[in-house]
């Protein structure tokens, strides 16, 4: 321990926090007020990014009729994933995948355009800067959970056609429809792993010593 570390409640809040978090699909009535979604929003702004790009962007969908033909998008690829799933269609039409149409706010979270001059920590390894946006999300998620509301993150469209929806500029990219909002409970575990669709694996499974593991 160091002289730079939190107290212990302050280090356990943060750990709960991460161990609390939860991919929601369901949520309830209620709203986000403005300075909530405010202290969110820059929660996720003061992510790392490569660089210091800051190739984050963040769109308000405030139009309901917006928020529907987001929902028909979602629910195209929806079918379309059921069909490639094969054997595992019937299983995966059962899940709920997104909680758009009952959640309090709803967000894109996308890469900007005119990327390529950001050469900086991305010339061998470009995505960097979908980690970057990653790591602002992961910042909103756990900042959600710690103020008490439940967010999901949605994957499931075509992102040329969600850009066109978003009247986005070429070269920037949707990379997550965010569910944000009260939640009536937060699930005890991966909803997918309470579904029976997998199960996490243990993290002495994933590391490594001095090399990939065969």
């Amino acid at each position: 321990m160091t002289r730079h570390a939190y107290s212990d409640a302050e280090r356990a809040a943060l750990y709960r926090a991460v161990a609390e978090r939860r991919d929601m699909r369901h949520f309830i009535k209620g709203e986000v007020s403005a300075d909530t979604l405010a202290r969110l929003l820059e929660a996720a702004h003061a992510a790392p990014s490569v660089g210091l790009m800051q190739p984050w962007r963040f769109i308000r969908i405030t139009r309901p009729s917006l928020r529907h033909d987001i929902r028909q998008l979602v629910e195209r690829e929806r079918l379309r994933t059921a069909e490639a799933l094969g054997e595992r269609r019937a299983a995966f039409m059962k899940l709920k995948v997104e909680g758009i149409d009952q959640c309090a706010e709803l967000l894109v979270a996308a890469l900007m355009d005119d990327r390529e001059p950001h050469i900086f920590g991305r010339r061998t390894l470009p995505e960097m800067d979908l980690a970057s946006v990653a790591c602002a999300i992961q910042n909103l998620w756990l900042c959600a959970r710690a103020e008490g509301l439940g967010m999901g993150w949605v994957s499931l469209f075509d992102p040329l056609e969600l850009a066109s929806l978003l009247n986005m500029p070429a070269g920037a990219k949707p990379v997550a429809i965010l569910c944000l909002g009260p939640v009536a409970a937060f699930y005890p575990a991966p909803m997918l792993a309470l579904e029976g669709w997998t199960q996490p694996r243990s993290l002495g499974e994933l590391i490594y010593e001095d090399g990939w593991k065969p």
